[in-house]
C-alpha cells in the first residue's frame, strides 16, 4: 500500500509540482493550523444572531474533530509521515511534528464543511471549495499519506454531521 501511496506523492510532485502551487499552497495550508480559519469561521456565525445555529453547528463538529482526530486517532495509529520516509521531497521549512493519520487539516476542514450544510447554511459550498484546497496542500506538500487525506475528509464529514445533530438537539431544548 505505501508504495502506491508513494506513488501518488511522486506523481503530484512530477506533474503538477510549480512555482504558483508552490508559492500559493503554503499559506492556503496553513489557513487551518489547529483548525484557525475554521474556527473564526464559527466565531463569526456565532455573533450574528442569524447564523447562531449554524455557528453552533460548527462549533460542536470542531470539538468532536479536536477529540477523535487529534486526541484518539492520531496517538493511536502513530503513523509516519511521507516526508520521514523520504526528505528530500519536504517542501516546508517547519513540516509538522505529529502523526499522520488521519489527516487533522482535512478533518476540521470536513468537518466545519458538513456541520455547514448539515445545518442548513450556504456557506458549505465555499467552505467544500477551501476544504478541497487544502486537503490537496497537504499531498502537495508531501505531509502526508493519500489515505490519510481520504480518511481525514471521511471523519471530518461524521463529525461535523454529528456536531450539527448535537447542536441542533440543544438548541431544542434550550427553546423549549
Amino acid at each position: 500500500m505505501q508504495t502506491l501511496e508513494f506513488a501518488v506523492l511522486d506523481w503530484i510532485q512530477a506533474h503538477l509540482r510549480c512555482g504558483f502551487l508552490d508559492a500559493v499552497l503554503p499559506p492556503v495550508s496553513n489557513l487551518c493550523n489547529h483548525g484557525d480559519i475554521w474556527i473564526l469561521l464559527a466565531a463569526v456565525l456565532l455573533t450574528v444572531r442569524r447564523t447562531r445555529r449554524q455557528g453552533a453547528a460548527v462549533s460542536c463538529g470542531l470539538v468532536l474533530d479536536l477529540i477523535f482526530c487529534n486526541m484518539l486517532l492520531k496517538p493511536l495509529f502513530d503513523r509516519v509521515r511521507p516526508f520521514v520516509l523520504n526528505p528530500p521531497a519536504a517542501l516546508l521549512v517547519n513540516p509538522p511534528p505529529d502523526a499522520s493519520f488521519p489527516s487533522g487539516h482535512t478533518a476540521v476542514s470536513f468537518a466545519a464543511v458538513f456541520a455547514l450544510k448539515a445545518a442548513g447554511s450556504p456557506l458549505w459550498r465555499p467552505a467544500l471549495a477551501l476544504a478541497a484546497v487544502i486537503a490537496f496542500s497537504r499531498l502537495y506538500l508531501y505531509v502526508h499519506w493519500p489515505t490519510d487525506v481520504l480518511g481525514g475528509a471521511l471523519l471530518g464529514a461524521a463529525v461535523g454531521w454529528a456536531g450539527a445533530k448535537i447542536a441542533e438537539r440543544a438548541w431544542q431544548r434550550h427553546s423549549v
